[in-house]
């Protein structure tokens, strides 16, 4: 197992047909990320960064936010939906910006796989609490939020139908190694 930030790894002469990083690049500094995959990547190569975005219906979003703004008062992750891929849109631009500066690849093209998926009350709540940060609350805040978020479903008929996005920056390399 290798570990270290992508931009100080060392590829021990390797190269590879694909660089791929999921809901990770914006981490990156995204010039110095572009670059560095130039080295690593076989002529024509893909470069794609993604990321997956949710987007509740607005009656819930509004409803989960105003839970979790009672339950964690003053807590900047206030939302408790991104809006979809829109809220995404400066990790993609900047994405794109550091793969033209690397002036190494084709121009950078964004793809987007959109889906939907239903859960019931149950299903939701399970998956609410694994990640977004409600994990990181206290137990007493995390119980008390999904009451809130049950309460919300609940009243909606039992079940919540969520869209998702996954949005891609890709590009093929134009290196010769």
């Amino acid at each position: 197992m290798e570990v270290a930030r992508f931009e100080e790894w060392e590829p021990a002469g390797r190269t590879f047909d694909a660089v791929i990083a999921a809901q990770t690049w914006h981490w990156l500094d995204p010039g110095a990320g572009a670059a560095k995959a130039a080295l690593v990547l076989q002529p024509g190569g893909r470069l794609a960064v993604f990321w997956n975005a949710m987007e509740l219906p607005s009656d819930v979003g509004e409803a989960l936010a105003d839970a979790f703004r009672r339950v964690v008062p003053g807590a900047p992750a206030a939302r408790a939906s991104t809006g979809g891929p829109a809220g995404y849109q400066a990790f993609y631009a900047k994405a794109a910006e550091g793969i033209r500066d690397a002036r190494a690849f084709s121009e950078p093209e964004r793809w987007q796989i959109d889906r939907e998926r239903a859960y019931t009350r149950d299903e939701w709540l399970e998956a609410m609490a694994t990640g977004g940060g409600f994990n990181r609350l206290e137990r007493s805040q995390l119980d008390a939020l999904l009451a809130d978020a049950g309460a919300v479903i609940d009243a909606m008929g039992g079940s919540v139908t969520v869209k998702y996005a996954t949005v891609a920056v890709t590009a093929l390399s134009l290196c010769t190694s």
